[in-house]
């Protein structure tokens, strides 16, 4: 019994630190607010269904998060966010003093989430 107690308040917490993430997207450029929706929706699902149910109810977020959900769709609008926000980064990086086999590894990695996310169904 301590055991289960001690998954819900696990998955409880992981649903509320996403929220809170996401709520600080909403006002901080840069910091994407969907993704923690959905993680928080999923959490939530395990151990908060109130919560899940408020995300999934939302309704300018609610949409994007059933549609995630339901055909694993991302809005063209959010690719290309993030993808300007991915080349901004890398152009950051390159700015600064980092050793460029750093550099390179991380703008590697962005690129395989960039070829990734392009190749998700949109709506």
């Amino acid at each position: 019994m301590l055991h289960r107690a001690v998954v819900l308040l696990l998955w409880r917490v992981l649903a509320l630190i996403c929220v809170v993430l996401a709520i600080v997207g909403v006002v901080l450029p840069g910091l994407p607010t969907v993704p923690f929706l959905i993680v928080a929706a999923w959490a939530g699902s395990r151990g908060w269904p109130q919560l899940e149910a408020r995300v999934l109810a939302h309704p300018r977020y609610g949409p994007i998060v059933r549609q995630w959900r339901e055909r694993g769709s991302v809005p063209r609008r959010a690719k290309w966010m993030a993808s300007v926000m991915m080349v901004a980064s890398a152009g950051v990086m390159w700015a600064t003093a980092m050793p460029r086999w750093l550099i390179a590894g991380v703008c590697s990695i962005m690129l395989v989430v960039a070829i990734w996310l392009w190749r998700r169904p949109e709506r």
